[in-house]
């Protein structure tokens, strides 16, 4: 068994533990789930960097990256950068995020907020929802296109924007639907962690111009973005480049006047 398919093993265990211990009208009440949502769509159409910033305190690949930043300190240094939106790991185990990471960004900036986790069950949408989140993940990679269609018109029922993650040219035949806002190409193959920018130059071409393109992982040097930018990406996630220095914020807002 590959790190991903022990990863949803255990989300399926975690999620049905959740429900059994905050039902989906539990988090209904939050005062977030009212909370209008930011668009992150429309940020990437108009921003000159479309830097999306990471908060990853660890990952399988990585044991630890950045365990000693407050959210709220990340988070900040990220709006005043000038990013175009924060993405906010919340699965525990392997990354060590949590829900109320998405709440402690969410109280100090007024950036769109990505929740990124493995989303198995229309439950994880509720719990974004009323945890700040704008903007949700679906992994092609585990998912069926039944699963994708059924995940992003709940989304969509939440006000919830939809960023979806292929890596391959099937997983993107499959995800290819009026519900899905943007396509992220992973350049990091989630079963063995390899990363290859590569990955989004192949995928270009192939994803149609309703959608917009961000590209995801392995992203550290001015001349990628340059180079995906070319191949029509908008958007950009970076989080390792950032969160493994001592101040992530700072880091990103050198990165982007380099860009201009």
């Amino acid at each position: 068994m590959n790190i991903l398919d022990q990863i949803i093993v255990d989300k399926k265990k975690e999620v049905a533990l959740r429900k059994e211990l905050f039902p989906a009208s539990y988090w209904e009440q939050s005062s977030l789930f009212e909370k209008p949502v930011i668009s992150l769509s429309n940020r990437l159409k108009t921003s000159s960097s479309g830097i999306i910033a990471e908060h990853k305190r660890r990952s399988p690949s990585k044991s630890n990256i950045n365990s000693n930043l407050s959210i709220f300190e990340v988070a900040q240094g990220y709006e005043n950068a000038g990013v175009c939106g924060m993405s906010v790991l919340t699965d525990l185990k392997y990354f060590g995020g949590a829900l109320e990471d998405l709440v402690q960004a969410r109280a100090v900036c007024t950036l769109p907020i990505l929740r990124k986790e493995f989303i198995i069950d229309e439950y994880q949408l509720i719990e974004a929802k009323a945890h700040g989140a704008d903007v949700v993940l679906l992994i092609a990679a585990v998912l069926t296109r039944e699963a994708i269609e059924s995940l992003s018109f709940c989304a969509k029922q939440l006000d919830l924007e939809v960023l979806l993650e292929v890596h391959t040219q099937q997983e993107l035949d499959k995800a290819l639907m009026p519900s899905i806002d943007m396509i992220g190409v992973n350049n990091r193959d989630l079963k063995t962690f390899e990363v290859n920018i590569e990955t989004s130059i192949e995928m270009a071409s192939a994803i149609p111009s309703d959608f917009i393109k961000v590209s995801e992982s392995g992203i550290s040097t001015l001349d990628s973005i340059k180079t995906l930018k070319g191949h029509g990406f908008q958007g950009f996630l970076v989080g390792e480049h950032f969160m493994k220095t001592n101040s992530p914020g700072a880091a990103a807002k050198q990165f982007i006047e380099g860009l201009q």
